[in-house]
């Protein structure tokens, strides 16, 4: 099959087109045939070299695929062969033909189409792992995100009013701005010529938000801890700012905060199960009846992965690229 392969780290032009073996399915997993693929941050970090591949996991980029079932590991039901689906890989989805695990994957149905299908598994596990199970989100409370035209916003802020959190967002630009306010949030700060911080108090009239869904990390964890409200949650996604963060533990006492956060890729066929199961019985159902869709930017073919990991790297995208397969 033709794969695209990191021939070293470093920039886009390190993604080469190969002719590689079609993996094999092992036990619990299903061999798709891939008709589009997402392209995710992560696969990013994974060419520069700062993303270490966890064990047994394919060496090729792609966390998401969408695409139809033509084999079986041992242990899955027959009646999966033929399916539809899209589903969040440990790797490989840059390829005509990839392996993921049959309990991370989901049914395409028809208001779909395969390239949007391929948008949703990495950021909805991500968002729903993190702002509703680690950030405990409930109706009618507040989360900031940051970020808001990326990916990952696109589907915190379609995913929160889906399940009515009031949701603001930081962008880098007005256009941005006006962008995810009209893919639903209710508010949204430039943070180049906004103190989001100072925003964020006039937005909420000084009580502060309960949720922030941070993928900036750095300096900004110090100024998200001071728009939390008490009991508030941080939820660090990402560290596109720094590794390294000074914060006021007093003030972590005194609000009764909670810092948690987590990545993706590492955690175990267990954990992602269960994320599984719990989109395909809360979130899918909206995916069914056309109310959730990913937010598209641009699609490119595989061959031309390079192009999309620059488009990517630009950062004036809105919402998810794709890699187009067959």
């Amino acid at each position: 099959m033709t794969a695209i392969v990191i021939s070293e780290p470093g920039g886009p032009e390190v993604l080469k087109s190969e002719t590689v073996a079609v993996p094999r399915p092992e036990a619990g997993e299903v061999l798709i045939r891939v008709a589009a693929a997402g392209v995710n941050r992560p696969d990013v970090v994974q060419r520069m070299g700062l993303y270490p591949v966890p064990p047994g996991a394919s060496p090729l980029p792609g966390l998401e695929v969408s695409g139809t079932v033509v084999a079986l590991g041992a242990g899955v039901e027959p009646e999966w062969i033929g399916r539809k689906i899209c589903a969040l890989t440990n790797g490989g989805g840059y390829a005509e033909y990839c392996v993921a695990p049959v309990d991370q994957c989901l049914p395409v149905p028809e208001c779909l189409t395969m390239a949007e299908a391929a948008a949703l598994p990495e950021t909805l596990f991500t968002v729903w792992g993190n702002m509703f199970n680690r950030g405990f989100a409930r109706e009618g409370e507040t989360v900031l995100v940051h970020g808001g035209t990326s990916g990952i916003g696109t589907t915190a802020i379609k995913l929160g009013k889906l399940f009515g959190l009031n949701v603001i967002v930081t962008c880098g630009s007005d256009q941005k701005c006006t962008a995810a306010k009209q893919i639903g949030a209710d508010h949204a700060i430039n943070y180049k010529s906004q103190d989001f911080v100072e925003e964020i108090n006039k937005i909420t009239d000084g009580k502060g938000v309960e949720i922030v869904l941070d993928m900036v990390a750095g300096d900004y964890v110090a100024r998200n801890l001071q728009c939390l409200k008490e009991d508030g949650r941080h939820v660090t996604i990402a560290v596109q700012g720094g590794l390294q963060a000074t914060i006021n533990m007093a003030q972590v006492m005194m609000k009764r905060l909670i810092l948690t956060g987590s990545t993706l890729r590492p955690q175990s066929a267990a954990r992602k199960a269960l994320l599984g199961d719990e989109l395909h019985r809360y979130v899918w159902p909206d995916v069914e009846a056309g109310k959730l869709k990913p937010v598209m930017d641009e699609s490119f073919p595989l061959a031309d992965a390079a192009k999309a990991h620059a488009h990517m790297e630009a950062g004036d995208h809105i919402g998810k690229i794709v890699l187009i397969v067959e």
